[in-house]
């Protein structure tokens, strides 16, 4: 019988074979990648305080907008309450913030404590590596967008020319935009603090430039053009096509095509920054 032996990488959950821990006749397609989200959503189930800020907190956060807004009167030139206008948005701005702050902690983590560069010696390649986040905290990204859209509409009383299931959609997909920015920001922090540090300097300007505050169309020029560059404009456009269209539209369609590609342009340069090794 052959000499080979099958070995569990402790880090990753990756089976090696053979005494050089390679795979027999190269990587098999998908194993790694399976196996890192699998890793993931593991450590997510165990992690409960993280599994509670993903799903709970901005379902709270709506609720505590809710009662800010509460008993604002509705404009007379406007059909819907100040709460429905933000809020709408802030479906979109929430799911972002939060997946980006989880993402770039956790993968800072792996760098620090070995893991990641532990794991780069394995089959596992850099896109399979990020691949693997990508998913499991997509996945995550979902629930907690379900959740905070259920909350908003069903006990909030959140109102939406269009199908809720719209707006569940294009929360998901800013919160799967927070992942691939999370990823690519943990490539130019040391530690988990810079990693948070990061927090202002991407995301803030994006909150104050997509529409929020203030419409764009109503910006200084040169504000104007940079949140045209910025995926979260983008988002906030889109959640107010739902607004106040029954059906979907096609600049909506065209505005979540963007931030869709937005988020895989930051995942693919993620991968390109990623290093082998950890300092």
């Amino acid at each position: 019988m052959s000499d080979q032996r099958t070995e569990t990488a402790a880090t990753s959950g990756i089976p090696r074979n053979g005494p050089t821990g390679r795979w027999p006749g190269g990587p098999r397609p998908g194993m790694a990648y399976l196996a890192t989200t699998t890793r993931i959503l593991r450590q997510l189930r165990n992690d409960h305080r993280t599994v509670a800020m993903i799903l709970v907190v901005p379902a709270l956060l709506m609720t505590l907008l809710y009662f800010i807004y509460q008993d604002v009167p509705a404009a007379p030139t406007q059909s819907t309450t100040l709460f429905d206008r933000v809020g709408i948005s802030m479906l979109g701005i929430l799911p972002f913030i939060v997946m980006f702050l989880i993402t770039a902690i956790a993968m800072q983590r792996e760098r620090t404590s070995g893991t990641l560069e532990r794991l780069l010696t394995t089959p596992l390649s850099k896109l399979d590596l990020l691949g693997g986040y990508g998913s499991a905290f997509s996945l995550a990204a979902a629930a907690q967008a379900a959740v905070a859209c259920l909350v908003s509409f069903g006990l909030l009383g959140l109102a939406a020319a269009g199908n809720p299931g719209w707006v569940v959609l294009i929360a998901m997909v800013d919160a799967i935009l927070g992942v691939a920015l999370g990823l690519l920001c943990s490539a130019f922090a040391r530690t988990e603090f810079q990693a948070v540090q990061f927090m202002p300097l991407v995301a803030a300007p994006q909150i104050f430039l997509c529409g929020l505050l203030v419409p764009r169309s109503q910006l200084p020029g040169w504000l104007e053009v940079i949140s045209d560059v910025m995926p979260l404009s983008y988002a906030v456009d889109a959640l107010h096509e739902v607004s106040v269209h029954t059906d979907p539209t096609g600049l909506m369609w065209r505005d979540l095509a963007i931030v869709a590609g937005f988020a895989v342009v930051a995942l693919c340069l993620a991968a390109a920054t990623l290093r082998r090794r950890t300092a």
